[in-house]
């Protein structure tokens, strides 16, 4: 499994388990029983948030699990309706109660809201402080939300902006990607491989697909992590899926494959607003 590097040089999995969606009651038991198949196969990041089912996804990763916690590097996220110095403090240790562990390997602003970015950092670093997370990083942050940030002091503690990205939306590649390289700031890629399956049906990624035998999905995750510094999270409720995932950190896309999904599925060549869902 490729590795990508963090600033404070710890190494995580460049694709990861993301749990959007999941969580549920009715599929709950696949759902662990994947979660622990992808972390035999070194999906061992592991990313939630207090949102996703109201706090479910977060109970249902933490019985996943129970008795592994030390093999896994463990996200979440906080809701911006969440981001006051006090409630920050108070999401956090909810979501620490829900995983039944006792510290966050990370900790992620969900999205820019109205509370101050220093109130929102200031929390980060009581949580640092009292060992109950160990880095903080931010999601669906823009370029020039990322500009503010590291204007604040210790803002450049960044370590990691978790965005959007994938073949069909490829705006950040134009401005945001770039400065965040510069700074050795590694992106995480939800939805790496689309929504809705529109992505999957893409004749590009179809056509290459088929040259090395795999599936669309596996292309599309193998693209996301080709420049070696981004992380993908897609999610996989089954264990086909996970294995499937899993399996896209060895599939290599040559030049030719890359300039058949740029042709279809171009960069972008002006600044676009981020997208999010």
């Amino acid at each position: 499994m490729h590795r990508v590097e963090l600033p404070d040089g710890t190494t995580v999995p460049a694709i990861g388990q993301g749990t959007w969606m999941m969580g549920g009651a009715r599929e709950r038991q696949r759902e662990i029983r994947a979660i622990q198949a992808g972390i035999d196969l070194g999906l061992t990041l592991i990313d939630t948030a207090e949102m996703y089912g109201d706090g479910d996804a977060e109970d249902m990763v933490g019985e996943a699990i129970k008795g592994r916690r030390d093999a896994c590097f463990l996200v979440s996220k906080v809701l911006p309706s969440n981001a006051r110095r006090d409630a920050v403090i108070r999401s956090c240790e909810t979501s620490l109660g829900r995983m039944g562990v006792e510290t966050l390997d990370l900790y992620l602003l969900h999205w820019r809201g109205a509370t101050p970015l220093a109130e929102t950092l200031g929390a980060f670093q009581d949580l640092l402080a009292a060992g109950k997370i160990r880095r903080w990083g931010v999601s669906n942050f823009d370029l020039d939300d990322m500009q503010d940030l590291l204007a604040l002091p210790g803002g450049d503690a960044c370590a990691t902006n978790q965005i959007l990205y994938n073949p069909d939306q490829r705006g950040p590649e134009f401005d945001l990607l770039p400065w965040q390289a510069e700074r050795r700031i590694p992106t995480m890629a939800y939805s790496p491989v689309g929504q809705g399956g529109r992505l999957l049906k893409s004749p590009a990624l179809a056509a290459v697909a088929r040259r090395h035998g795999v599936s669309t999905a596996r292309v599309a995750l193998a693209w996301a992590i080709r420049a070696g510094d981004v992380i993908a999270i897609p999610k996989a409720s089954s264990l086909e899926h996970v294995s499937d995932n899993a399996a896209a950190a060895d599939l290599v896309l040559t030049p030719d494959d890359l300039a058949e999904i740029e042709a279809r599925h171009p960069a972008p060549r002006r600044k676009q607003p981020l997208a999010m869902i």
